[in-house]
């Protein structure tokens, strides 16, 4: 599709701005906010931002493309949408208006189990371009349920979420009343009454849910119950002894989200996966823990050519994406970017972020005379 970009929000940063005037405080805090001093939150951008790429201006140049092979199908950018849970929150049917720009623009978009819309509804949306994020239930028979559903609704891609053993330390959520078992306080209420345009979208649309999760609940669950049927449901502590009979029951391909060392890039090799993305959950699980591009680096050196590597966390806008890619990562994903994008806009936000961010890789791509995403390796300064 043509790049329509709306001039009045030519980047991110500026989108974020409108979001943040858009919608309810406690929705945005909940999209913007990491875990505890939220240091991580800003080392993932900042060292991402560490990363210097040298351009070559005297020779011959063809043009770019951006268009990327991985798990057999070619895709037309090097990015995809992470998972995010409870998109709905955010702006009504935003996992339906980000699954519809994927489709549109040919790129991934991945769903989380706890996002607002069902596995059923977003394959029908996003065509074969949707893949399905797994929170691990403890029991096999729902785990087999989901895997089974995203397979019936022909999702090419299944990954697995080992980052969030346990929830992490997240103040601003707790005041917000968005901790388990959410509540819904005074001061909520009076931030909805602030954003009219938002509480009538969310009318039509209905109250967020876990749609995908709602065959499996008990009807009627008030928010504490919600919050009981929860920590009952999951637990999202993964080992190779959990992720064995996955490997064995899905058919396609098999990645593992949340990785941040050489040992366990190691044993996903083992087991038998497909992929890993490099990952830290946006600095939303361990504050004291490295940015992702470190970690990326090392693995990538290591084993680029067993695995396929993809990162996340921390990744803004298309030079980032350059970055990412030019330190080793095969396929970058971004989840805040694109949430800012649906919040400011609506239904036009999906297409408008994705059009910024290939708009910006081309302008990098174009600068450093680099043909193919694959070259972008070769222009990192070794420092």
């Amino acid at each position: 599709m043509e790049e329509k970009i709306n001039s009045k929000y030519p980047d991110i940063p500026y989108l974020r701005d409108k979001a943040k005037k858009r919608i309810p405080k406690f929705a945005f805090e909940y999209l913007d906010g990491g875990c505890n001093a939220e240091i991580n939150l800003h080392r993932n951008t900042k060292e991402i931002r560490d990363v210097q790429l040298k351009p070559y201006y005297l020779r011959d140049y063809k043009g770019i493309s951006m268009k990327t092979n991985l798990f057999g199908k070619e895709y037309n950018a090097p990015f995809g949408i992470s998972p995010i849970g409870l998109q709905g929150l955010m702006w009504p049917k935003a996992s339906e208006i980000l699954a519809k720009a994927a489709y549109d623009y040919n790129i991934p978009y991945i769903l989380s189990t706890v996002a607002t819309a069902d596995i059923e509804t977003i394959g029908d949306i996003a065509q074969g371009n949707a893949w399905f994020q797994l929170y691990h239930p403890r029991e096999p028979e729902l785990r087999d349920s989901l895997i089974q559903r995203a397979a019936d609704a022909e999702y090419p891609v299944l990954v697995i979420l080992s980052d969030v053993p346990t929830f992490g330390y997240r103040s601003k959520e707790i005041i917000n009343g968005l901790s388990m078992p959410p509540k819904m306080t005074v001061q909520n209420m009076l931030q909805i009454m602030s954003k009219p345009r938002w509480a009538l979208e969310t009318l039509f649309a209905g109250q967020p849910e876990f749609k995908t999760l709602k065959p499996y609940m008990p009807k009627n669950l008030n928010l504490k119950h919600l919050g009981m049927f929860m920590d009952k449901t999951f637990s999202g502590r993964l080992n190779e002894e959990r992720i064995k009979p996955i490997r064995d029951k899905w058919k396609g391909k098999l990645v593992i989200k949340g990785i941040a060392s050489e040992e366990d890039t190691q044993k996903a090799i083992n087991l038998g996966l497909d992929g890993i993305i490099v990952s830290n959950h946006g600095g939303r699980q361990l504050d004291s823990g490295e940015s992702t591009i470190k970690p990326l680096e090392q693995i990538a050196k290591k084993y680029k050519d067993q695995i396929s590597i993809m990162m996340d966390s921390g990744i803004r806008n298309g030079s980032d994406i350059a970055c990412s890619l030019a330190s080793g990562s095969e396929f970058s994903f971004l989840g805040r970017s694109f949430m800012y994008g649906v919040a400011a806009l609506g239904k036009e936000g999906g297409n408008h972020t994705i059009s910024i961010l290939r708009k910006q890789l081309q302008q990098v791509m174009e600068q450093l005379c680099c043909e193919s995403v694959a070259d972008l390796p070769k222009h990192k300064i070794i420092k």
